[in-house]
């Protein structure tokens, strides 16, 4: 596989200090969110408010759950205000799980009825594939993960709104093994890590949006994704066991598909914070102020892969010039020879 501000809703629990520095008063004041230790510890000796045993366990999926519950209700917070994003319909939260290979997960909900998947959020591959009628997946129940987490398995049959993709369409890139030009559309896509894949069927089906607006209208996108049927590696067991969410360029990848639809702007945002958790939306085109660095890109298989000039370490300017790939995919960063031991003499 191939600074964040966070909108949790603030509950303030004023601490005031008094200082006299020039004849002068200053009150300085610390803010916690509705979640944190120093709140939690005040609620109990308190009694103000919520009982604390009623408080999520950070990191646990009723914490995430209920972060994406307050975004809704503050309708998320754009990058840029020119026009509206769309984010995923239990909210754009993010979320690091070291326990899970140390990637960043999201929520999204696929289908009629809609059923949520925990997906790795991958820019170093362009397919959306999650478990489905499977032959060998990871393991939904049983496992060391599965006590914290609620993994699913997308079952066309259970989707009103289910639809094959065939050989003929576009999207198909593996035709050369299809039986017909009307049989369904295999797919198979093999990653960096050893002996990771994943293959199965591509299917068509709703996607769960909503506008980043004060509108908040739902959006329900026709995406093409994977039926993962077989996963190999890391799949089983360390990474992504609930899907992987490709990024990528390619036509086939999710942002791809909405904006060629004119559902949003070809373009996403992530934020990523200290603290594992981050923000995802599409069709965010950013501010016209910012700093931009250039793709090199490679028009058969275009990726975000960037020129990298100079590291520093500290105070430490290195020269450097080698390209690299923008993977959220990755758990951590890599470097070669020499950089990688100039880096660490440094």
């Amino acid at each position: 596989m191939h600074s964040f501000h966070s909108s949790k809703q603030f509950l303030l629990l004023i601490l005031l200090s008094f200082h006299t520095c020039n004849a002068r008063s200053i009150f300085t004041f610390k803010m916690h969110h509705r979640f944190s230790e120093p709140v939690k510890n005040w609620s109990q000796s308190s009694g103000m408010l919520s009982p604390a045993h009623h408080w999520p366990k950070k990191g646990t999926v009723e914490y995430y759950a209920e972060l994406a519950y307050r975004d809704r209700l503050l309708h998320g917070r754009k990058l840029s205000d020119s026009e509206a994003t769309l984010a995923f319909s239990d909210g754009n939260s993010t979320f690091r799980i070291n326990s899970l290979g140390f990637l960043h997960y999201t929520t999204v909900q696929i289908g009629t009825p809609g059923v949520k998947f925990m997906v790795a959020l991958d820019t170093g591959s362009d397919l959306l594939w999650v478990p489905c009628d499977c032959s060998r997946c990871a393991p939904t129940e049983g496992s060391v993960y599965t006590s914290n987490f609620e993994l699913n398995i997308y079952n066309p049959k259970g989707s009103s709104t289910s639809k094959k993709v065939t050989c003929n369409s576009s999207l198909c890139a593996h035709r050369n093994q299809c039986f017909g030009a009307f049989s369904n559309c295999p797919y198979m896509v093999s990653y960096v890590s050893a002996e990771t894949a994943t293959s199965g069927i591509l299917v068509e089906d709703v996607l769960h949006l909503t506008t980043e607006d004060s509108h908040q209208k739902l959006v329900e996108a026709y995406i093409t994704f994977g039926c993962g049927q077989v996963q190999s590696g890391s799949f089983l067991d360390v990474a992504a066991p609930n899907g992987l969410f490709g990024l990528g360029m390619e036509k086939i990848s999710v942002p791809s598909i909405l904006s060629s639809k004119g559902l949003t702007a070809d373009s996403f945002s992530m934020c990523f914070g200290r603290d594992g958790v981050g923000r995802i939306s599409f069709g965010d085109k950013g501010s016209s102020g910012q700093e931009e660095t250039p793709f090199n890109l490679n028009p058969s298989h275009p990726t975000y892969n960037i020129t990298v000039t100079q590291l520093q370490v500290g105070t430490t300017l290195i020269d450097v010039d080698f390209t690299a790939l923008f993977d959220s995919g990755t758990s951590f960063t890599y470097l070669v020879e020499p950089t990688y031991t100039r880096l660490a003499e440094s």
